[in-house]
């Protein structure tokens, strides 16, 4: 009888300990969430600035639709830069699907490309990209400065970069509605005037 009273007095005892142990590293966690700030969209110093208007571009789709990218258009333009051999674009393809239904009060995505036009036409097919205007343009990726891809520019009204920057995943793709809406050219430039550091 001794025996298991102490045996139950040490399981006890081990509890404690764990106890405490997940209450510490539970605090650990949240510390470390604190310290380690989103990470947005990847901006380039190249090509049109967050703030600049952009030249237009009367542009053919695949569809054959014409599309003007630039200057004023009287809706916001996210143009998406990818390539059908691009395995980080085709990860993103559905979450670009959700921002676009999600956002089409005020946005249209835009598709853009360049090379071979068959390709990319098996790859809207493939992907079920057909409610996107979908363009080949080598134009308009030497003009944002495009060097790696997934790439991303999103355009006001007026055709003004609100923001850009490179997108590997749905939070560095929502940075850049986020820093629109904060009225900054990058999230990192916000964290960084709220906690004073130097830009």
């Amino acid at each position: 009888m001794d025996g298991l009273v102490v045996a139950v007095a040490l399981l006890w005892v081990l509890v404690i300990i764990l106890s405490v142990m997940v209450f510490a590293l539970a605090r650990q966690v949240g510390v470390l969430f604190e310290r380690v700030a989103p990470m947005g969209a990847l901006m380039t110093d190249s090509g049109p600035k967050v703030g600049e208007g952009v030249r237009r571009f009367d542009l053919r789709a695949l569809d054959g639709a014409s599309l003007a990218i630039g200057a004023a258009q009287g809706r916001a333009k996210l143009v998406f830069f990818l390539s059908p051999t691009c395995p980080v674009c085709k990860k993103l393809l559905p979450i670009l699907k959700s921002v676009a239904a999600k956002e089409r009060a005020w946005l249209d995505v835009v598709l853009a490309s360049d090379g071979e036009e068959a390709a990319h036409r098996a790859f809207v097919v493939d992907r079920a990209l057909g409610d996107f205007p979908y363009v080949l343009s080598s134009d308009l990726g030497l003009a944002f400065r495009v060097s790696r891809l997934p790439y991303a520019v999103l355009l006001d009204e007026s055709g003004i970069v609100k923001a850009k920057g490179l997108v590997n995943n749905r939070e560095q793709l929502e940075s850049l509605f986020n820093a629109r809406d904060l009225g900054v050219a990058s999230v990192q430039n916000y964290l960084d005037a709220a906690s004073g550091a130097p830009t």
